[in-house]
């Protein structure tokens, strides 16, 4: 099938994935603005309700259509989107004799990452909960039942993960295209009992909202940007549907139903002022109620359905790009980016759960979403422009007139979300930090333990030196030996111990070594380099496995791609693996403070069996064991 042809079909598809969160919007946005257990209550009148409907619309235009699709979906690291990308394209670019400069870098980077954990812990709760609350809107005496139904709802979502989306999400995209119609056919069905509410698209009634009450308006922006959650989504699943499908679904599907849906709202509001209680349910028809709490059920579903698949897929490529140990990562399915981890899954329920039962209505936890949503975008508008600065791509001028326009509305729905802290905001806060400290940790740690591991396993080189003259000479029995390795210029632990205590070393002898590249994926033949370590009657050679980090390593399978290039012929049915079963110790090495070091080893518990992630034979697998000191 020609590009041309499919590109409707993965528009289709980006309507379920890509746009789900920021499709399932409409439900709260509106609903929180005009909330009055607010801070200062937006009062609700035509000039008002004009002047926040005008600040939703014109939100839209600057975050998503402007600043993500035009802009931000530019920077793409072979095709692949997102924050975690975006950290590998500035950290191909940047001056590494700047290290505070690059520190800073990182640590926006990751702290937007972890802001992502925070983001995918909130859009389960806050959809489910406020498509169920449409159950009020029905039927008042059913409002006991919301919360027990939406926490059900969540635990069989998240009890699915493990069978993989390939089958359920194949409807994904029919069931997003219908929500997307029934939300411009709801909000056609407003704006015609008000036809005025269109003067809501001029940016006038924006700006003299904030002329009337400068206050108010700041703090409504808390609210507004509510409507703009998911605009992440757009950036980070560009590799799964490409730039021209997402940009196309949005243009002509998403982008119109939302307004008009908001549209709608803001008409039903000024027909209506008792509809701020829940304008969005209050829109529909009484006698269609119960099938849209139904439908609204379904694309809340999906929303979190997306975001649960970008935590999995954000965790994969912070465990490549090491900030996360090996965790346990299972395919389910033929589809590289359909993956499932288990770890991540059943902490994301908990706290999924805990925020439903502890917070119970979508408004209160509208307060946490807002932090987790700005902090997210202002990292990402950060990072980019110091891409497009060292990439070239842009002049000085074009970066400052992008950080003006782009920088003010992100640093403005963020202040407006800082009155929040303490009613809810701090969550996103104290997770993000929770992560950030994680991953950074681990980051650290994993370079104390490669330092002082390499110091143990000594040069590579003078180890076959060493091989070539010991007297007597090591003993050589029949197969294969394949030594996983972390570099390529030391020596593998589990190979010198075998040599210094068993004295023995197979005829052919593999040291492989897996390294990532901060790049999404790594073609087939530019995977493998082979070297003879500068002796080709030896037996030896050293095999580097490149790899991008969207992609998982098949080890057996490496050894099969690499077995023409050896020195000598390789019996590919008699390979036996070894492993360097490393045991941290805590100790006294400078570099971190011990409370991190007591991270470090409580992460370190984590890590998936090696023999399992390598995809390695269990029964020709011999794990040797050292102590480093951390």
């Amino acid at each position: 099938m020609s590009w041309s042809r499919s590109r409707p079909a993965l528009a289709v598809g980006a309507l379920g994935v890509v746009f789900g969160d920021i499709g399932t919007s409409p439900l709260y946005a509106i609903q929180t603005v005009f909330s009055r257990d607010a801070t200062r209550p937006v009062p609700v009148d035509p000039e008002t309700v004009y002047g926040v409907i005008s600040l939703v619309f014109w939100a839209i235009v600057i975050v998503v259509t402007l600043k993500y699709v035009v802009f931000v979906m530019r920077a793409d690291n072979d095709g692949e989107g997102g924050i975690m990308a975006l950290i590998a394209l500035v950290l191909g670019r940047a001056d590494r004799s700047n290290k505070r400069a690059l520190a800073t870098l990182i640590a926006i980077g990751i702290f937007g990452a972890s802001l992502f954990f925070g983001d995918s812990m909130i859009t389960p709760a806050i959809s489910v909960l406020s498509a169920v609350e449409g159950l009020e809107i029905v039927q008042p005496s059913l409002e006991h039942l919301v919360v027990p139904i939406a926490a059900a709802i969540l635990v069989a979502l998240f009890m699915l993960q493990r069978r993989g989306t390939g089958t359920v999400g194949a409807l994904f995209g029919p069931v997003m295209l219908v929500w997307f119609a029934v939300l411009a056919v709801l909000g056609v069905h407003g704006v015609v009992t008000h036809p005025g509410v269109l003067r809501a698209l001029l940016p006038s009634y924006g700006v003299q909202f904030f002329v009337d009450d400068r206050l108010t308006a700041f703090l409504a922006l808390g609210g507004v940007v509510l409507a703009v959650t998911g605009a992440e989504a757009l950036y980070a699943d560009m590799g799964h549907f490409g730039r021209g499908p997402i940009r196309g679904a949005w243009l002509f599907a998403v982008f119109p139903a939302l307004t008009l849906n908001y549209l709608g709202q803001g008409a039903l509001i000024i027909e209506h002022p008792a509809g701020i209680a829940n304008p969005f349910f209050l829109l529909v028809p009484h006698w269609a109620r119960v099938p849209m709490v139904v439908l609204a059920c379904l694309a809340t579903v999906i929303a979190s359905q997306a975001v649960i698949s970008g935590a999995f897929s954000v965790t994969r490529q912070a465990v490549q790009l090491g900030y996360l140990p090996r965790l346990r990562i299972t395919h389910t399915s033929q589809h590289a980016g359909q993956i499932y981890v288990p770890f991540v899954n059943w902490a994301l329920l908990a706290a999924v759960l805990v925020l439903v039962f502890a917070f119970e209505r979508s408004q209160k936890l509208a307060s946490a979403y807002g932090i987790a949503v700005t902090g997210t975008i202002t990292a990402t508008l950060a990072l980019f422009l110091v891409y497009m600065h060292l990439a070239g791509r842009w002049r000085p001028w074009q970066i400052a007139l992008a950080a003006l326009v782009f920088g003010t509305v992100d640093l403005a729905f963020l202040g407006a979300n800082l009155d929040k802290v303490l009613t809810g905001g701090w969550l996103p806060i104290v997770t993000g930090i929770g992560i950030y400290v994680v991953l950074s940790t681990w980051q650290q740690g994993r370079r104390i333990v490669t330092r002082n591991r390499e110091r143990e396993e000594g040069s590579l080189a003078g180890f076959v030196e060493i091989l070539r003259v010991c007297q007597p000479p090591v003993h050589r029995v029949p197969g294969t030996a394949v030594f996983l390795n972390r570099g390529t210029r030391t020596t593998p632990l589990a190979m010198r111990e075998n040599v210094e205590h068993n004295h023995t070393l197979h005829e052919s002898v593999i040291v492989l070594s897996i390294e990532y590249a901060p790049v999404p994926y790594v073609p087939d033949a530019e995977r493998l380099v082979v070297s003879d370590l500068s002796y080709r009657d030896d037996g030896i050679s050293l095999v580097v496995a490149h790899f991008g980090f969207q992609q998982h390593p098949d080890v057996p399978a490496l050894i099969r791609q690499a077995a023409a290039g050896l020195e000598t012929a390789v019996d590919l049915s008699d390979v036996t693996y070894f492993l360097s079963k490393i045991e941290i110790v805590p100790g006294d090495a400078p570099g971190m403070p011990q409370w991190r070091k007591r991270l470090f080893l409580a992460t370190a518990h984590l890590a998936a069996d090696a023999v399992d992630y390598f995809k390695l034979p269990r029964h020709a697998t011999v794990l040797m064991g050292s102590a480093i000191e951390i």
